[in-house]
């Protein structure tokens, strides 16, 4: 790619945001940047991620545009130690802020019972003063910034509330005809201020909650590394020097420091934070370890296989990074109205005000009505709504093996339908073996084998290693080909001594014209994948057949019962297999489907499974994809939501919005599951959200909240949003989930 169009991206840490308006403001200055292509700020983890294109480095420039906007740019790492703060961190202003506040509330709580007494105006004045001008210090200078930037946030509103409340406080205290015996409001604007404090401690604590699943990922890596040098000693090293091919000791108990093999000795390894399985995995010779997990009780020697950024453990948190700096669709109808929100707040505060002074109600009433509306209009919790429940809801999944890649698969999920299946090592273990080698009258079956084998000699295809394996077995001698050409979709073309060898489908068979009615068909191939071995005659006739094999390929043991809990919840399953028609509905009746439905679309091409997928989307239902392999790739990006196998490979895993840890065919209605419950999450925070204000709002105006109880409310929605999506984390996979 030509440098000028690379696209790059940068994740920043935001400090100073407080509500949804912060978010829609900060945002507006990213995009100003010329160069920047998109950039999204999340308020739960305070963070932006930004991409731009272009030779340079924009980094300065967008930490600029931030700092101007009135917020602080930070480090990424840094928002990562604030969330890994102490339980009360943070609590020292709201402490105080509470300790003067009680004599000013206590009295009041002591009148239902009689008791009649406030302290004097000037100890009112001198306890609530500092609440509202050093405690309530944030909300001013925000507020300020804002103003500035042409806008407005929940700091104006509260800065302007409170500041309304201590003002006609001071007024009545000096030029009322009362003087010291006027009611005050000095306890409303100091208990407002205080409340909106430990509103914001309390959410802060609650979002350190929904970031738990990112720290835990980043505390996979250990620091050191025993690296083996040539002459056998051992040197520890940080992990981030690691090379590919460097030799590392593992010793019992230890966190594996990067993806490798094992060199020597064997152990049990614990994958459970990265693939979500419960039990250690035996690990012998050349057998591949992923960073991050846990050694068992023996000691092995390991050859770095990748390190870093390339790691698997990396890639992992990659992935759910992104989808936790995404926005779901529904976020543009939080944006929209959260661009509007705090001027139409400030709009409605002035008609309160007006309209109690033309009803003849006093200043006083006027003022604190207008206070209550502009303290309870808080766009905190549409700002939290959604990125709390993505955040917990995404990490949840990661904790079982479920990676999901971005924010619109997860919000899809819940609604697809049809769920279109690859056979060979997604529902299949992927290890087919050959049931049956049949030669053609006059061929000898030791010789076809050994030609079949040799042909397929640098092949690491399933159905060659079966042929290998085969042929090995019975100690036949193999050749090294010659000219070998992959025919895709179709077999392999090549030399084998001077013979010129095919083997493939009966499907390319018959496109050659090749004479098939001789060979011999055993019971076996009646419901197996069946290739055919031919040979090509030295003056280019029609190919000649040699033999035919049969393999079969068993389907994993959790599959059936994978598709019944899909069938169960009414979703249609579908298998794409390149096998005869045959052989793939032998498969899928074993599997639980129904062949006669049109569940098994047979003799797909791989080039063609994308258009397999492209005509189920055409009947108006949602469509998941599931594969793993290469040629699956195309199919997983025509889906409205491509599930990828992580034991499949990388390109597959790109290609597909969520990537599953484990082989295990379970996980896809484990991973609709908790979309479903993720999106549930989403509506009912951003109801409750809108609720606050569509209710508040007018009970405030009509005078029905006084000050301090719209500042709970208010303290009490951005807390009670950021709680239920807290409870996702208790989500556990279905039952037959594992």
């Amino acid at each position: 790619m030509n440098a000028n169009t690379e696209t790059r991206t940068l994740d920043l840490g935001i400090g100073g945001m407080t509500c949804a308006s912060c978010v829609a403001r900060v945002e507006r200055a990213l995009n100003k940047v010329p160069g920047v292509d998109s950039a999204t700020v999340n308020l739960a983890t305070e963070s932006a991620r930004i991409r731009w294109h272009g030779a340079g480095d924009l980094a300065p420039i967008l930490r600029r545009a931030v700092r101007d906007a009135g917020y602080e740019p930070r480090a990424p790492e840094a928002v990562i130690d604030a969330a890994s703060a102490a339980p009360w961190a943070g609590f020292l202003p709201v402490g105080i802020g509470l300790a003067l506040c009680a004599p000013l509330v206590l009295p009041m709580l002591a009148m239902p019972f009689g008791v009649h007494w406030m302290p004097p105006a000037w100890v009112q004045f001198l306890l609530a003063t500092p609440v509202q001008f050093w405690l309530g210090a944030r909300f001013y200078r925000a507020g300020w910034n804002a103003l500035k930037s042409g806008s407005g946030n929940m700091d104006l509103l509260v800065a302007t509330g409170t500041t309304a409340a201590w003002a006609m406080s001071v007024w009545l205290w000096q030029f009322s005809p009362h003087g010291e015996h006027a009611g005050l409001y000095f306890e409303s604007a100091a208990v407002v201020v205080t409340l909106v404090l430990l509103g914001k401690w309390l959410e802060a604590r609650a979002k350190r909650q929904t970031t738990a699943a990112i720290r835990a990922l980043h505390a996979l890596r250990p620091e050191v590394a025993h690296l083996i040098d040539f002459d056998g000693s051992q040197t520890d090293i940080p992990v981030d020097e690691l090379r590919p091919g460097d030799r590392l000791a593992v010793r019992p108990g230890e966190r594996i420091p990067a993806d490798g093999r094992v060199l020597e000795g064997a152990t049990q390894v614990d994958e459970s934070m990265l693939t979500g399985e419960p039990l250690p995995v035996a690990k012998a010779l050349d057998d591949r370890l992923t960073g991050g997990s846990i050694n068992g009780e023996g000691h092995v020697v390991v050859e770095v296989t990748a390190a870093g950024s390339e790691s698997v453990l990396a890639h992992i948190i990659r992935l759910v990074e992104d989808a936790q700096a995404g926005k779901a669709p529904v976020q543009r109808l939080v944006d929209q109205v959260s661009a509007v929100f705090v001027p139409a707040v400030i709009a409605i505060g002035l008609a309160t005000l007006g309209l109690w002074l033309y009803l003849g109600a006093g200043v006083e009433t006027a003022v604190m009505r207008a206070v209550a509306v502009l303290v309870i209009a808080c766009p905190c919790a549409l700002g939290l709504a959604t990125p709390t429940a993505i955040m917990a809801g995404t990490g949840v999944a990661a904790k079982f093996g479920i990676l999901i890649k971005d924010v619109e698969a997860l919000e899809t999920a819940h609604r697809v339908r049809t769920v279109a299946f690859d056979k060979t090592g997604t529902l299949t273990l992927g290890q087919p073996s050959l049931l049956a080698f049949s030669p053609a009258p006059g061929v000898e079956e030791g010789e076809a084998l050994a030609l079949a084998a040799s042909l397929q000699g640098g092949s690491e295809h399933p159905l060659a290693c079966a042929v290998i394996e085969t042929a090995r077995a019975r100690k036949l001698a193999l050749v090294a080909p010659r000219e070998v050409s992959a025919v895709p979709g179709r077999g392999t073309r090549g030399r084998v001594g001077e013979r010129t060898l095919l083997l493939g489908s009966l499907r390319w068979m018959d496109e050659l014209g090749v004479a098939l009615d001789a060979l011999p068909v055993p019971p076996e191939a009646q419901s197996a994948t069946v290739s055919v071995l031919a040979e090509v005659g030295p003056d280019g006739e029609v190919p000649r057949a040699l033999a035919l094999l049969a393999f079969g390929d068993e389907p994993k043991p959790e599959a059936p019962a994978a598709i019944a809990q899909l069938h169960s919840a009414g979703i249609r399953t579908v298998m794409i297999s390149g096998d005869n028609r045959a052989a793939a509905e032998a498969v899928a009746r074993r599997l639980g489907m129904v062949p006669e439905s049109g569940e098994v679309l047979a003799e797909v091409l791989p080039g063609d499974k994308a258009e397999a997928v492209k005509t189920l989307r055409a009947e108006g239902r949602a469509v998941a994809m599931v594969g793993d392999g290469v040629n699956d790739a195309p199919a997983l990006a025509a889906a409205d939501v491509g599930m990828a196998m992580g034991n499949g490979t990388d390109v597959a895993m790109h290609a597909a919005g969520i990537t599953l840890m484990r082989g295990d065919v379970r996980l896809v209605a484990a991973a609709f599951d908790i979309s479903r419950h993720t999106v549930a999450k989403i509506r009912q925070n951003l109801f409750w959200a809108f609720v606050y204000n569509v209710v508040g709002i007018p009970l405030a105006a009509m005078g029905y909240l006084s000050p301090v109880l719209a500042g709970a409310a208010m303290a009490l929605s951005s807390v009670s949003v950021t709680g239920n999506a807290l409870r996702l984390r208790r989500w556990r996979p279905p039952a037959s989930s594992g």
